[in-house]
């Protein structure tokens, strides 16, 4: 599968007749797996990419964020290894999904690994930012499927305690993430390591750039499948831009922080994420924070809480745009406008997934008002567009039912943090009555 043998890509039309994953070509096993778990219908993105990829041919496949993709790379990857009946050797898995960050690299495994057990195989995730022995156990183990950052990948290859020239099936996931992130270096070299005849799937939101020179480079005679247009916007996202004074920015930010809802808040900078989670805190508002500064059980804690309801705010910086896939987030505030349109979409992403209504809201300062008309106008999207003040109706209309305060816990409020409301009487850091009624506990299966 050199650049020599990559050709020009096929593009073909979505079936609208398939309607199950049996249709699709998913092997019985994996179906009834699929059924239990509640996922009877393929997503277009699935139905499109899968009898293609099950039949063995290499993949583009190119969908919005939440439309899908991670199914419809995981059905294909287990299938083949489980098709092929050979036993894995150390260190030496038959599968691999590379993605850009260590959430995505989680929230993969969260759906790989119950299809891999249904099949009786084995994966595990690789990353930076802890430590590496349970890694090279798990390699050492004979683990199957292997989904890995590229850095640390590349660091347990150089070890010895890896090797790619058995795997049969590579992924790439959010591959236009990882060109942003200046990762196709090391993506290009591991992808020599793997065999020349392996299968190789392809997903992306876009597939521009340098996404073309991995194609041509390691793809042979791939299909292309694209369920969107490449800077769609989602039909069932409502988009608002409210203009404010740079002094009222911050209350009218804990204003829309207020609601029952999750939420989800973007800054640009890590500093800006940390203070303000312990600002909505302080007030009331029980947020965490993900960001790079964060070491990664911090990261995997306050995922967390946010995805099982103990908290319904999250501040994160843009590596979160990428790597969250909680269900039931009704809203996205862009507390500061992201540098470019394609931020802007896949941080916009965490709401309005899989189908659902979901509500944006970018907060800019009269300053800020040409940036953001800009950056609209380029990501394809129609806000409505407000001038602002604390208090005002159309924050409480998108907010919806206030959540009840909470006293911030010890710790917290002794922290060097302005106050911004006087804590009520009666409140426990972990009142339930701050959990929308018959909301779940916890986000779903990523489809």
């Amino acid at each position: 599968m050199s650049s020599s043998s990559a050709g020009a890509t096929t593009s073909r039309p979505v079936s609208s007749s398939i309607t199950t994953f049996l249709e699709c070509g998913v092997p019985d096993v994996l179906a009834v797996h699929l059924s239990k778990a509640g996922i009877s219908t393929p997503f277009p993105i699935q139905s499109a990419t899968l009898p293609d990829s099950l039949s063995g041919r290499d993949v583009l496949g190119r969908g919005r964020t939440g439309s899908g993709k991670t199914l419809a790379f995981s059905l294909p990857l287990v299938a083949r290894l489980a098709s092929e009946g050979r036993r894995t050797e150390r260190g030496a898995p038959r599968g691999l999904v590379l993605v850009p960050t260590r959430e995505l690299a989680n929230q993969v495994l969260s759906v790989v690994s119950p299809l891999a057990q249904a099949m009786d195989l084995r994966a595990t995730v690789i990353f930076g930012g802890v430590g590496q022995g349970p890694q090279v156990k798990a390699l050492q183990s004979g683990t199957d499927i292997v989904i890995a950052t590229p850095g640390r990948l590349e660091d347990l290859i150089k070890q010895g305690h890896c090797r790619l020239d058995a795997v049969s099936v590579t992924v790439l996931d959010e591959a236009d993430h990882m060109a942003d992130l200046g990762f196709l270096p090391a993506v290009t070299r591991i992808l020599r390591l793997t065999p020349a005849g392996g299968q190789r799937l392809l997903f992306s939101a876009t597939l521009d750039g340098g996404i073309n020179v991995l194609v041509r480079k390691f793809l042979s005679d791939p299909v292309t499948h694209s369920v969107d247009p490449v800077e769609a916007p989602v039909s069932t996202m409502v988009h608002h831009v409210m203009t404010v004074d740079h002094a009222d920015k911050s209350a009218v930010v804990h204003d829309l922080a207020g609601g029952m809802g999750r939420a989800v808040l973007f800054t640009r900078t890590k500093h800006g994420a940390k203070k303000l989670a312990k600002q909505l805190t302080t007030a009331g508002i029980p947020a965490v924070e993900l960001h790079g500064n964060l070491g990664q059980t911090a990261r995997e804690r306050n995922l967390s809480a946010f995805s099982d309801g103990a908290v319904r705010v999250l501040v994160a910086t843009d590596i979160a745009a990428r790597g969250i896939h909680v269900d039931d987030v009704a809203l996205v505030v862009h507390v500061d406008p992201p540098a470019e349109h394609k931020a802007y979409l896949h941080r916009s992403g965490r709401t309005a997934r899989a189908g659902a209504e979901g509500v944006v809201v970018t907060v800019a300062t009269r300053e800020q008002s040409a940036e953001v008309k800009a950056l609209a106008k380029k990501a394809g999207i129609h806000p409505t567009y407000a001038s602002i003040a604390p208090g005002s109706a159309e924050v409480a209309r998108l907010r919806g039912e206030r959540a009840p305060h909470v006293t911030p816990s010890a710790a917290v409020a002794s922290d060097r943090v302005q106050r911004t409301a006087t804590p009520r009487q009666g409140a426990g850091p972990n009142r339930g009555a701050r959990r929308r009624p018959g909301r779940s506990r916890s986000g779903s299966q990523v489809r």
